[in-house]
């Protein structure tokens, strides 16, 4: 990937807050944090961990010879039955890519609002994928429990291979958006809310109708998302001064 197309990308993420060192050394020194998300992103246990790296660097964190992919990798997982399926059967599609687990306390809280999102771009064909980095026992008890009605793919060496090919190490949830081109347009890590759902998919179908370039959306992204995190962080904290 040309670094012209990599910054924008890289720009384009909002960080975690308590994480904002997340992707800093995937950042590195080219550009600042655009903005500060207010829920965390949750690390795995330390087996998970293990498998995800067999480096000293921590769990959660983007390592910095990797790089987030101008495309949408086509991994390979199974879902729920054993059938194998990669993430190109949906090219074609904009796309929503959920990364996550059963033990996760922010992944289980989105899930609803996965679940409405799908409901409701019905007409843009939108498709939601979840990645279950997890054992698959627990990932298809859940799903029945939660009425899961969008694609799950299971994996956990496979899911921790998928986490890599997105440039990506261990930490939970992400959500990885792509244009119906395969072309990643944004990465949230943390827990998805829906007025940030809904921002990026709205610019997603003003790039799939030739409203807005790419490298164009991923700007305007940036500067909104940021606006719309600033405006959670002032929020939680009128609430904690009003307790």
């Amino acid at each position: 990937m040309t670094s012209g197309l990599r910054l924008p990308l890289a720009i384009a993420i909002i960080l975690v807050g308590g994480a904002a060192g997340f992707l800093a050394a995937y950042l590195g020194r080219a550009a600042r944090t655009q903005g500060i998300v207010d829920t965390s992103p949750t690390k795995p246990p330390p087996e998970i961990a293990n498998q995800a790296s067999g480096q000293d660097e921590p769990a959660g964190s983007v390592s910095p010879t990797r790089t987030i992919p101008t495309n949408v990798p086509d991994v390979s997982l199974p879902d729920g039955t054993g059938v194998k399926h990669t993430l190109s059967e949906w090219k074609g599609r904009p796309l929503l890519i959920n990364f996550w687990a059963t033990w996760c306390e922010p992944c289980r809280r989105e899930i609803p609002l996965l679940k409405k999102l799908r409901q409701e771009r019905t007409a843009s064909g939108l498709q939601v994928v979840g990645i279950a980095v997890d054992a698959r026992d627990a990932v298809q008890q859940y799903a029945r429990q939660m009425g899961i009605d969008y694609p799950v793919l299971i994996g956990e060496q496979d899911g921790l291979d998928a986490i890599a090919a997105f440039g990506m190490d261990t930490v939970f949830p992400f959500t990885v958006f792509a244009d119906s081109q395969g072309r990643i347009v944004t990465l949230k890590v943390g827990e998805l809310h829906p007025d940030e759902a809904g921002l990026i998919l709205d610019t997603i179908s003003h790039i799939d109708h030739g409203r807005i370039e790419l490298a164009a959306a991923r700007k305007q992204l940036s500067e909104a998302l940021a606006v719309l995190a600033a405006q959670r962080a002032r929020g939680a904290q009128n609430d904690a001064e009003a307790r």
